[in-house]
């Protein structure tokens, strides 16, 4: 076989076609550029990236479209060539905090304090849930902010300067922490309402404080288990409420008598709800 362009190498797969690959060695570390139709598609992937890290005036914004590098890659190498340091994931660092990008036109902003994490993590989405395969599960972004997956925007949490891509810590601001508890003012203080749904929403009551609120949820939940209603509640979790300071405020909690009373439809003992609360 005639010699390969500078960059190319050629795998053979299993079944006997083959595929051009192209690849670079920078500061002794051999970088992947990917798989490619042709020996001269590989090719010029391999200029490109050439030219990328020599070229300190070619910006992320500057990279053209039909680039014949993909995008996420190029990320990187521009990454590289700035910093000195190379990541699989397409990660730009800034001096307190980093680019990550999905893709040319949706970057994500993270604190440094994340670089660890996200750079040995490939984030990736489904409809508007963002999410990193860790251990074989299926790890949602927003609960390293401590935002449950029941959480709406908006309502539970907010960002502080209207971005919903800039992920720093401080621009997250929790409002709602648990499962069935709103927030609101009154007279200029903060209450927490909890609310059950069951064939619609029942307030179980309005409290002073936000565990409170949570431990009145779980209350209300244990009771309908103990009506008979078969729903899969989740009770909230206070990593924060000892043994005995939940059981003192569990017990010092009264239910409203249209929840006390509440009992499964006849025509349905399992009483299949919607899963929202």
């Amino acid at each position: 076989m005639t010699d390969l362009k500078p960059g190319v190498y050629i795998v053979r797969k299993a079944d006997g076609t083959i595929s051009y690959r192209a690849s670079l060695s920078r500061k002794g570390k051999h970088i992947s550029l990917g798989s490619f139709p042709s020996e001269e598609a590989a090719h010029q992937a391999y200029a490109e990236a050439g030219r990328l890290l020599t070229d300190p005036g070619v910006r992320v914004d500057d990279l053209r479209q039909d680039s014949p590098l993909p995008f996420l890659k190029a990320v990187s190498l521009i990454n590289l060539r700035d910093n000195g340091i190379y990541f699989g994931a397409p990660i730009l660092l800034g001096n307190r905090d980093f680019l990550y990008y999905l893709d040319r036109d949706d970057v994500y902003r993270f604190d440094l304090d994340d670089l660890f994490y996200y750079s040995s993590h490939r984030i990736m989405r489904r409809g508007s849930r963002l999410f990193v395969a860790d251990y074989g599960s299926q790890i949602g972004i927003m609960s390293r902010f401590g935002i449950r997956s029941f959480a709406v925007a908006g309502r539970d949490y907010l960002f502080r300067n209207g971005d919903d891509h800039d992920l720093r810590y401080a621009n997250i601001v929790i409002i709602n922490r648990y499962r069935g508890v709103l927030s609101y003012a009154e007279r200029g203080f903060q209450r927490y309402k909890a609310v059950i749904h069951v064939r619609g929403n029942f307030v179980i009551g309005h409290f002073d404080t936000e565990k409170e609120a949570a431990i009145a949820y779980n209350k209300a939940v244990d009771t309908l288990r103990q009506n008979g209603f078969r729903k899969n509640y989740e009770l909230n979790y206070l990593e924060d409420v000892g043994p005995s300071e939940y059981a003192e405020i569990y017990q010092r909690i009264t239910l409203p008598r249209k929840i006390l009373d509440l009992r499964p439809s006849p025509s349905s003992p399992r009483d299949p709800q919607r899963s929202s609360d």
